[in-house]
């Protein structure tokens, strides 16, 4: 049976445990570039103890951005600082993680913590959205939305491959397509955002005619070797919108075309939405179980995993097979670790590199020693009395 710190291997590559940094949109890139900002962000987590470490979001063209602070692969000059990143992480023993996507209609806006609206096309820092039909979003994105031509669309299939040949140049080795959370993905899916009355609207096969078109793109130019999944919407809250049978229908095609895993979330194309489940524990686990179950595809989630209990139980159900998180994973970066001690594990620093590892194993008298909360009636294996015979112990830099 699976824990949440067993290793896990898609295709070629293996990951040392079931966690992951899930991908989050930072907001601090430079013309998509990374900077020391996401070299200490990834890193850290990656020596933290994580398995799989998602950058952000990657826009495939400029107007593909949330913010003009937003990272991206749309030309080759943003190759080496990403190579920074996934070079750290590899060090560190994590696998690095990309994440394609365009966001549509959510585009031109502001940073969060600076309003997050949507800024005008024609006003600085903006520029005109686009989607599958001329649909504006809703709230506060009321800015006219351009239709995208069968050839434009055709455009932003290529610039998915060419994005995923330079995250390969980038020394990315799992990369995910990002069809949830009302981007321009998850708007192809969705009847509430999709009007269309061509080969890429009206029925489920024409909806989902964009999605497949990107990812044989994209499988076309990865090696073999290299997992490729997708974050997909599965529910608009919405009774107008996607459907979880729509995402089950969905999953069995996109597995035939080289899809190796889905990472399920919410489809999110509207601002009315009829109900909120942002607080349930394990919104997804269930979902998961059942794709994974009727599909026969491996799959995965965020949403509400932050508890090391929770974690590991979905786990050893078999209701999915990795667990993402954001904000646990920003607020602690060695949560790996933490959740180890939390659930007993027998070596709770196996987690991180050998190097960083045996300092903590080694030449301490009580577990709280190092930084860490003594576990609630969790003995603590690792932890050895030191010899009163032995004398100070001169450690030299580590002391």
């Amino acid at each position: 049976m699976p824990d949440l710190f067993s290793p896990f291997s898609l295709r070629g590559v293996t990951l040392r445990n079931r966690i992951v940094m899930s991908p989050m949109t930072m907001y601090v890139a430079e013309d998509g570039c990374a900077n020391d900002f996401h070299v200490m962000l990834y890193g850290s987590r990656a020596a933290g103890g994580f398995g799989l470490l998602f950058a952000e979001q990657m826009a495939i063209t400029p107007d593909g951005r949330t913010s003009t602070s937003c990272g991206g692969l749309w030309k080759d000059e943003q190759i080496p600082s990403w190579r920074r990143v996934t070079a750290l992480v590899k060090k560190m023993g994590g696998v690095a993680a990309v994440q394609l996507g365009h966001t549509g209609r959510k585009g031109s806006e502001h940073r969060p913590w600076e309003g997050g609206t949507q800024i005008a096309p024609d006003a600085p820092g903006g520029w005109p959205v686009s989607g599958p039909s001329p649909i504006p979003y809703g709230g506060h994105r009321t800015y006219p939305v351009h239709e995208l031509t069968r050839e434009e669309i055709h455009g932003l299939h290529k610039a998915y491959a060419d994005a995923a040949r330079r995250a390969v140049d980038a020394g990315f080795e799992w990369f995910e397509m990002h069809f949830a959370h009302g981007y321009l993905g998850a708007s192809f899916f969705s009847p509430i955002a999709n009007q269309r009355t061509d080969e890429y609207g009206g029925s489920l096969e024409n909806r989902m005619r964009f999605h497949i078109e990107a990812i044989d793109a994209v499988r076309a130019v990865l090696p073999e070797r290299f997992p490729l999944t997708m974050r997909l919407g599965c529910d608009d809250l919405n009774p107008a919108g996607i459907q979880f049978e729509d995402a089950l229908v969905a999953a069995k095609v996109m597995k035939e075309h080289g899809i190796d895993l889905v990472d399920l979330s919410l489809g999110v194309n509207t601002d009315q939405i009829t109900s909120v489940p942002f607080n349930v524990l394990g919104l997804m686990a269930d979902r998961c179980a059942q794709m994974r179950r009727e599909c026969g595809i491996a799959t995965a989630a965020s949403w509400n995993l932050g508890r090391p209990d929770v974690a590991d139980r979905v786990i050893r159900e078999e209701k999915m097979d990795l667990v993402l998180l954001g904000r646990p994973s920003l607020s602690n970066p060695h949560w790996p670790v933490w959740a180890a001690r939390e659930l007993g594990h027998a070596s709770p620093f196996d987690q991180l590199p050998e190097d960083w590892a045996w300092w903590l194993r080694n030449l301490r008298a009580e577990p709280t020693c190092v930084g860490w909360p003594k576990p609630q009636n969790v003995p603590d294996p690792e932890a050895a009395p030191l010899d009163p015979n032995s004398g100070y112990l001169s450690i030299g830099n580590q002391g």
